[in-house]
């Protein structure tokens, strides 16, 4: 009789501020490629990388995630970092998702410039020993980011892939810019996000 494989569970953190297409064609992306039971968005609290007030709340910013992902049963929301307010260090992070999920292969999905920053993250060795990384690029030729991938495995022994989503190069402050500027944002977020976003007057400053 075949044992039962673990739970996959696929962690997608991010500030997403806000979310957008790009965040959810990459988990999306994941959960087929990869075979994932779900993908856990994992909003930023106090980031290590960002100064807090250059960055919307994180109550917002989690609502606007759940604005983005309802209707979708692969994805979910975590509000573990957003409710914390000490720094957040995704080792530590993915050390509670393992005693909250026994029984359960993660996988961290990262962006190629997360990866080329990933040296000088908190203990990136204890991540890649509690999750497989699956890092998605922005840019056609994979080239440079399978260099990368290929270095990270020797580096910290890791279980690290290309995940191959959609080209999608449009980002967060892409989309504040063009909102501050009176700009079109249709197509590049959903309209639940940016009915939100124009009621609550996000990025107008």
């Amino acid at each position: 009789m075949n044992e039962k494989r673990p739970n996959r569970l696929g962690i997608m953190g991010g500030t997403f501020d806000p979310i957008h297409y790009g965040h959810l064609l990459i988990a999306q992306t994941a959960a087929e490629e990869f075979d994932l039971d779900r993908v856990i968005f994992l909003p930023t609290g106090k980031s290590p990388h960002k100064l807090s007030d250059q960055v919307t709340d994180p109550a917002v910013r989690c609502e606007m995630v759940q604005l983005a992902i309802q209707g979708n049963p692969a994805f979910t929301i975590s509000t573990l970092e957003a409710e914390n307010t000490e720094v957040n260090y995704t080792y530590q992070t993915l050390l509670a998702f393992r005693r909250m999920y026994p029984d359960t292969h993660f996988y961290f999905i990262m962006g190629e410039d997360s990866l080329d920053d990933f040296a000088g993250w908190k203990n990136p060795a204890g991540i890649c020993r509690t999750a497989s990384i699956l890092v998605a690029v922005r840019d056609d030729d994979t080239s440079g980011a399978a260099a990368k991938i290929a270095d990270a495995r020797v580096l910290y022994t890791a279980d690290i892939h290309l995940l191959h989503a959609p080209v999608f190069s449009v980002s967060s402050r892409d989309i504040r810019q063009r909102i501050r500027n009176g700009k079109n944002v249709r197509y590049l977020i959903q309209k639940e996000v940016e009915a939100f976003i124009r009621n609550h007057s996000l990025y107008m400053e």
